[in-house]
C-alpha cells in the first residue's frame, strides 16, 4: 500500500504525488532487501516541501480557487476542534427546522467563551449531501442569526467562518424566504453591540457568503476567494460556456490579495506550504492568532461606537464617481 498521505492531488499536485510514490518504492525496496535508504528518503521529503514551496509562489487565481475547494482543506468544525474547547453545537431556527449547511455554538477560545458560526460543506459524499454542500437555506440565516442575538445577549463576541459556494438556491429556498433571510442578516449584523470577526476560509461567494459576512474585522485565508460569483458561473454568462472559468478567474480580482487591495478585507491569514490541506494544525493555529489578535483590537471599543465604525467600513466599500 502506497506511504503518502491518504489523499486526493489536484492536477498541478501532481509533481509532489509522484514524489511520494518514489518515497513508497524506496521504503519496499528498503524492507525486501534490508539497506537503509533513510538518506535518499529524506532527500525526497525535502524536495516534496521544496515543490510544495514552488506550486505555492506561481499560483494562478484559478489554481487558489482550486484549493479552495480541495477535498481535503479543513473545513468550519475542523477548524473550531482545533482551535477551541468545549464547543457545544446549539440546532435550529425555531421557526422551520436545522439546517445542516449551517453550523454553530458556543465554544472556548483560549479560555474565552465565543459564539463560532459558519458554513459546513461535509467531509465525504454523504455529508456532503446532508450538509448540501455547504448552501444553506433561509433557515440555515436564520438560525445563524438567532445565535448572534444569543451571543448579543450574553456579551459574547461572535466569529463567523465562511465557505459556501452560494445560498441554495432552489425554488422551496426562494419560496421560504432566501433573499428576506440574507437581508435581515445583512441589516442586523451591522447593528450587533458584541465584537463581530468574519473569516473567508474557503470560497465566499455571492450573498451566500455576505449573510453572514458583516464584522468589524473581516479576515481571510490566504487560498480562499470572495466575490459575488463563482469564475464558473460567470463564464457562463458571460461566455456561455464553462471553457473560460480560467479567465473570468483572472479577471474577476477574487483572490485574498485583491481584496486586501480593494480594502474589503483587513488580513490575509497565511496558510502551510502548499494550501491548509496540508497542516491542519498549523492553518488552525495561524487562524486562532489572526482571530485573537482582530478581538483584541476592537474589544475595548464603546458598542455604539463600534457599530458606528462597522456601518462606516461597509458603506466605504467599492469604487465611484460623482459629477
Amino acid at each position: 500500500m502506497p506511504q503518502y498521505p491518504n489523499r486526493q492531488f489536484l492536477d498541478f499536485e501532481q509533481p509532489i504525488k509522484t514524489l511520494y510514490e518514489e518515497i513508497d518504492k524506496l521504503k519496499q525496496t528498503s524492507e525486501k532487501s534490508k539497506i537503509d535508504m533513510s538518506d535518499s528518503i529524506q532527500k525526497l521529503e525535502d524536495a516534496i516541501v521544496d515543490k510544495r514551496r514552488d506550486i505555492t509562489a506561481s499560483l494562478t487565481p484559478w489554481q487558489r480557487v482550486q484549493l479552495s475547494r480541495h477535498p481535503d482543506r479543513p473545513y468550519t468544525l475542523k477548524y473550531i476542534g482545533k482551535m477551541t474547547n468545549e464547543f457545544m453545537e446549539l440546532h435550529g431556527d425555531r421557526n422551520f427546522k436545522d439546517d445542516k449547511a449551517m453550523v454553530g455554538g458556543f465554544a472556548k477560545l483560549d479560555g474565552e467563551t465565543i459564539m463560532f458560526i459558519g458554513q459546513q460543506k461535509g467531509i465525504n459524499t454523504k455529508m456532503r449531501q446532508q450538509r448540501n454542500f455547504g448552501m444553506a437555506n433561509p433557515e440555515g440565516y436564520r438560525k445563524a442569526l438567532r445565535l448572534m442575538k444569543l451571543a448579543e445577549k450574553f456579551n459574547k463576541p461572535i466569529v463567523t467562518l465562511i465557505d459556501t459556494p452560494g445560498a441554495y438556491p432552489g425554488l422551496e429556498a426562494e419560496e421560504r424566504g432566501q433573499g428576506e433571510a440574507i437581508a435581515r442578516n445583512i441589516y442586523e449584523m451591522v447593528r450587533l453591540k458584541v465584537p463581530v470577526i468574519c473569516v473567508i476560509i474557503g470560497e465566499g461567494a455571492s450573498g451566500g457568503a455576505l449573510g453572514i459576512g458583516v464584522g468589524d474585522k473581516v479576515l481571510m485565508m490566504e487560498n480562499a476567494w470572495y466575490t459575488v460569483i463563482s469564475p464558473e458561473n460567470c463564464s457562463t454568462i458571460l461566455w456561455r460556456s464553462w471553457d473560460k472559468k480560467e479567465v473570468a478567474a483572472e479577471q474577476m480580482k477574487l483572490t485574498a490579495r485583491d481584496m486586501k487591495g480593494f480594502g474589503l478585507i483587513d488580513e490575509i491569514v497565511p496558510e502551510p506550504i502548499g494550501g491548509a490541506h496540508w497542516d491542519y494544525d498549523e492553518s488552525a493555529n495561524n487562524l486562532k492568532n489572526s482571530i485573537l489578535n482582530a478581538l483584541r483590537e476592537i474589544r475595548n471599543t464603546d458598542p455604539h461606537k463600534r457599530v458606528e465604525e462597522r456601518i462606516e467600513k461597509f458603506s466605504k466599500m467599492g469604487f465611484w464617481e460623482e459629477e
